[in-house]
Order: structure tokens, then C-alpha cells, then sequence
């Protein structure tokens, strides 16, 4: 027979203290007291409880005081709270300083009962999705999640093309995971033992990028003091990972494509070349059609680089991989951050998947990221989320309308841009979410 649930009851009250004793105890509960809060405090330090229940108005240290010190000393300890000053707003705060549940006096006895039953619940709850999560089968795809059909497309045909020894160009949306997917074939190619050379293009000043990319020689210009092997180099027989490739200058440009070409490469100052056995994989935010038609990328490297396209989707194009992705990022940011976070509330996840996130997988792993450091208890609330200030906020946008009035057609013509381009384009998706068909959406933009 399993033991009972041992409890500890704290009140500054020794008549309250003897009743919730004594009562509690009849309801099966191992039950003890204290009335002094720095006592209970030493208590608990010294032995485990399964629950804590306490007071909030007692002198000295109140139980919105003590909480903190609890959980300082025991992170996953439950404690309930009980004042004869409840209200809706004291409430919140418990819950949001990290109290299991909140109970008002006078209550009965029943409802208090209730109260601890529950909070056992939601404990053996969170331990379940917490060893559900931990049999999950592996597969196999790092931090990528493709419970979407767009981006299970995208990892089929990463998988596919992991050992071709063929160029690959990835592109998206900034922010879209360019990244980990080139990381992903990398990773589940034949050469994911070796060297992973990550280079952004944008991130580089022009000065630099070509030593960077090809290496330098000793003397080549007044601070090359040393020879200097570049990515080509470095990446040996491993996988370098151009990222945004369209930021390149044409002179670079045409210096990339000789060594793609020739499958040598020379560093600034060589009078010679070295040959190279990376495989390379390129991508870009940039649509580079437009830029080919600018003048501004060269059409043979463009076909170079091209052998392989994957086209990362946007995230609000895939919005069944939200929920695990939350999950997924919640769990390595509490993780990293050494917080009991274990997950997020339902209202907070609604507002989640709602969200149309122009800054894609990236904005969603800040956001999270700053949730989870900042939130004072154990799973994300709506107010937790750091949304920019009017995202999603349609009073906002006709409030600053009414200030300096505009035509009703005009207001219209905007929306329906703005709309348009958030959803990247792609005119039956801005449709849909204008609630109009798309015959509606044409004769709109004309």
C-alpha cells in the first residue's frame, strides 16, 4: 500500500492549524504543522513534503514571501495558498510567483481537498508528459520539426540528397532554419565526421569575405603578418555552408565560380592553387531571379549553385509544427537555462499558433527564449509572451487611422497589401485569411 502524501500546514493561527490537522488527516493525508513561518521555512530545508500549504497574511513573513524562499530551496515544491483576503488579481500573482493553486476563506472543507487532489494531478500529469517526451522514438532530424506537409517534403528531399555530391542552394525567409537544415544534410551524409564550415556572406565586409573564404598569404596586404587557410580549406572533407550568398560583391562572385568550377582554389597572394574536396551548400533570404534580372548575380554562377534547390517554407505556411516546436524549444531553453519550465498554458499556445511570425522559426525561438528567463513559474502564460506591440492588433491599426483620417477604399488597399506580403506572396493564403476568394483578391489589387 503506497504511503500517504505527507503535508505541511502553516498558519499563524494555532486554532486554524489543529483543524486542518486534524480534518485533513481523516481525509487519509500524513499532515503536519508549524505556525511560525521561519520554522516552516527550516523545515522544509531539512525534509521533503509532498505539498505545502500556507497562509498569505501572517505576521513577519508573508506567504507571498515565503513562497520564493520555498522554491529557492526546493525549485519543484508544490505550495498551495489560502487568504481570507482573496481576489482575482492576488490570485494571478500566486500562481505567477509559482503557488500550485489558490484558495479564498472561509472555504469548505471539501473544496480544500479538492485543491491538493488536483494539485497531485497536474504534478503526476506533468512527470507523465515529461517520460512521454523522453520514449519519444528519435527521428533522426536534430532541431527540424515536420509534422507540416511542406516541411516533411523539405526533409525528404534533404534526406535524398545528403550524399550527391552535388551543390545545394536553400532558400526562405530570413529566419526560416536555412541553417539547420544545411546542418541536417551535413549530418546525415557520408561525410558528418568531418569539418561543418558555417560562412555568412553578410556578415563579412567585402575587404574580408574573399581572404575568408579562400585564404591569404603572408604579406598579401599590410595585416596578413601569417598564412591564413581559408573556409575552402578548412572545411577539408567535410561541408561548407555559404549563408546568404546574394550579399556577394560580382568581383567575389566570379572569384567563387572559377573555384566551384575548377574544384581548386587560390588564397590572396598564391601564385599557385590548392585543390579542395568540400561539398558545398549555399543558401540565400534574397529572391536572386530578381537580382539576376538587376544585374546584381551572375547568371553561371547562379545556374552553379542551382543543381539542387529546396525552398524553406515560411512558419505561418506550416502551422502544424508550432506546438512541437514550443515544446521542442521550451524543453532546450529551461534546459539551458537551468529554469523548471515544463511547458506552456492552453491560452498561451492559442496565441502562438495564431500569431502570423514574419520573423519565422528565429522570432519564435527569442520569443521563447525571453519567456521562459523572465516567467516566475512552471509553464507560459499569455503574458509571459513578448509580442511586438501591435502584432495581430486591429484596434490599433483603425486607431491610428481614425487620427489622421484616410479614404475607406484606401484603408482597404493597404490591409490588403499588407496582408498580401505577410503571407509572403502567395495570393490564395492572404485570400484566405481576408476571407475572400482569390477572383475577389485580384480585382482588389488591380
Amino acid at each position: 500500500m503506497a504511503a500517504p502524501n505527507k503535508l505541511l500546514v502553516l498558519d499563524d493561527d494555532p486554532g486554524v492549524v489543529d483543524f486542518l490537522q486534524e480534518t485533513l488527516a481523516e481525509h487519509g493525508f500524513d499532515v503536519q504543522s508549524q505556525t511560525s513561518p521561519a520554522d516552516a521555512l527550516e523545515r522544509i530545508k531539512r525534509e521533503p513534503f509532498d505539498l505545502v500549504i500556507s497562509d498569505i497574511k501572517m505576521p513577519g513573513m508573508g506567504g507571498m514571501d515565503l513562497l520564493p524562499a520555498i522554491l529557492g530551496v526546493r525549485p519543484g515544491q508544490l505550495v498551495l495558498l489560502m487568504t481570507a483576503f482573496g481576489s482575482i488579481d492576488l490570485a494571478v500573482a500566486a500562481v505567477r510567483a509559482g503557488a500550485c493553486d489558490f484558495i479564498a476563506k472561509p472555504f469548505k472543507i471539501e473544496a480544500l481537498v479538492f485543491a491538493i487532489h488536483r494539485a497531485f494531478h497536474d504534478r503526476e500529469m506533468r512527470r507523465e508528459i515529461v517520460r512521454l517526451r523522453a520514449r519519444l522514438p528519435s527521428t533522426d532530424t536534430g532541431q527540424l520539426v515536420a509534422k507540416s506537409p511542406r516541411m516533411s517534403a523539405v526533409i525528404e528531399t534533404a534526406r535524398r540528397v545528403a550524399d550527391l555530391d552535388l551543390s545545394v542552394l536553400l532558400t526562405g525567409e530570413t529566419g526560416t532554419g536555412k541553417g539547420a537544415v544545411a546542418r541536417f544534410i551535413h549530418d546525415s551524409s557520408a561525410r558528418a565526421r568531418r569539418a561543418f564550415e558555417h560562412v555568412n556572406c553578410a556578415s563579412l565586409p567585402a575587404t574580408l569575405i574573399e581572404s575568408e573564404l579562400f585564404g591569404v598569404r603572408r604579406g598579401a596586404f599590410t595585416d596578413a603578418r601569417e598564412d591564413r587557410p581559408g573556409a575552402f580549406i578548412t572545411a577539408a572533407d567535410g561541408t561548407l555552408f555559404l549563408d546568404e550568398i546574394g550579399e556577394l560583391s560580382l568581383e567575389t562572385q566570379a572569384k567563387l565560380l572559377h573555384t566551384l568550377e575548377s574544384g581548386r582554389v587560390r588564397p590572396l597572394g598564391a601564385s599557385s592553387e590548392i585543390p579542395f574536396r568540400a561539398r558545398v551548400i549555399a543558401a540565400t533570404n534574397r529572391p536572386l531571379e530578381r537580382l539576376l534580372r538587376d544585374g546584381l548575380f551572375r547568371p553561371d554562377l547562379y545556374y552553379r549553385l542551382n543543381v539542387i534547390r529546396i525552398e524553406l517554407p515560411p512558419l505561418r505556411q506550416r502551422q502544424e509544427d508550432i506546438v512541437p516546436l514550443v515544446d521542442m524549444m521550451v524543453e532546450r531553453v529551461a534546459d539551458k537555462q537551468s529554469r523548471a519550465v515544463i511547458g506552456v498554458s492552453a491560452a498561451a499556445m492559442r496565441r502562438l499558433v495564431a500569431y502570423a511570425w514574419p520573423g519565422n522559426v528565429r522570432e519564435l525561438s527569442h520569443l521563447l527564449e525571453r519567456a521562459v528567463a523572465l516567467c516566475d513559474h512552471d509553464t507560459l502564460l499569455p503574458e509571459d509572451l513578448d509580442f511586438p506591440a501591435k502584432a495581430n492588433d486591429l484596434g490599433a491599426l483603425l486607431s491610428d487611422s481614425a487620427q489622421a483620417p484616410v479614404p475607406l477604399d484606401e484603408l482597404e488597399r493597404v490591409y490588403v497589401r499588407r496582408v498580401l506580403e505577410s503571407r509572403g506572396g502567395n495570393k490564395a493564403e492572404a485570400a484566405r485569411v481576408l476571407g475572400i476568394n482569390r477572383r475577389t483578391l485580384y480585382r482588389k489589387l488591380r
